[in-house]
């Protein structure tokens, strides 16, 4: 099974990869972990690989900004005289700047350290085991949530979102997921912290493209275009139909099945890669 996967010709590699790519970028089970332990099962590493699993999140991103269109083209035509657009645009680059600074600062360290299926196994449990804590202590918590809408945010809720998103640069903690969880500590709605995460993880995907793109350009050639369009264009299309159904799942249901897929996924990676089932490789 895993030398038919291995032997997939690459542009259905890049299709699956989209794929997994836009079905996990705004789900808390975290789509670099996802990338990683996908691209050990079809063969495809290496530095070239890494680059292309973070040039695909720009399909997602690019998915946030036609589902939002509309939130986005207000604030940027009314950003130099309505109060409203500016505090929302003053919030979200606050909430960028902690996890740009340290994967700045601890990027490269990261990526040699911690890319690897094994790691990403256990960030997922531990991760799950996050969410359960969260959701148990939402369903105790006896008053509403102090913050119902991503207009009510203060600079300080801002930056504390930022500082949760940060810890995600540990590979299979989900950014959106510790934005998400981390605002319901932090007393948002859970719909107000999943929608913020949305618009946070714009300059945060365009970031992370343009820096490694720039970064290893060296690696890509006019021969490359192709399975960077595929991956590109299917992780848009899968993500903005994620987006859609994400937003009516937050107004009824909590993460816990999250959770639980998390915990079990990482188990399952461990108890493979333990038993020599599955020869998990960066």
């Amino acid at each position: 099974m895993l030398e038919l996967l291995i032997g997939l010709p690459l542009l259905l590699k890049a299709l699956i990869l989209g794929l997994v790519e836009g079905l996990t970028e705004f789900l808390p089970i975290s789509s670099t972990g996802h990338l990683i332990l996908a691209a050990s099962l079809l063969g495809f590493t290496g530095e070239k690989a890494k680059l292309f699993n973070v040039a695909i999140q720009t399909g997602a991103m690019i998915a946030v900004m036609v589902y939002f269109r509309r939130r986005i083209i207000s604030t940027m035509t009314g950003i130099t005289r309505e109060r409203r657009a500016q505090r929302f645009a003053v919030n979200v680059l606050i909430a960028f700047l902690p996890a740009a600074a340290l994967g700045l600062a601890f990027g490269r360290s990261i990526k040699a350290h911690l890319f690897a299926p094994v790691p990403v196994a256990l960030a997922f449990i531990v991760g799950g085991v996050i969410i359960l804590g969260a959701e148990a202590q939402a369903a105790r918590a006896a008053r509403p949530p102090r913050v119902n809408d991503i207009d009510s945010l203060s600079h300080f809720d801002a930056l504390k979102l930022g500082l949760a998103q940060a810890v995600a640069l540990i590979p299979g903690t989900s950014r959106s997921g510790a934005t998400i969880i981390g605002g319901m500590l932090f007393g948002l709605s859970r719909r107000t912290a999943t929608e913020f995460s949305f618009f946070l993880a714009i300059p945060t995907l365009i970031g992370a493209g343009v820096y490694d793109g720039w970064k290893h350009r060296s690696l890509i050639d006019l021969s490359d275009l192709p399975l960077f369009a595929v991956g590109l264009g299917v992780a848009f299309l899968s993500a903005l139909a994620c987006v859609h159904w994400l937003m009516r799942f937050v107004a009824t249901h909590s993460f816990v099945a999250f959770a639980w897929y998390r915990i079990a996924f990482g188990l399952l990676v461990l108890v493979t890669s333990w038993a020599g089932w599955v020869n998990w490789t960066d």
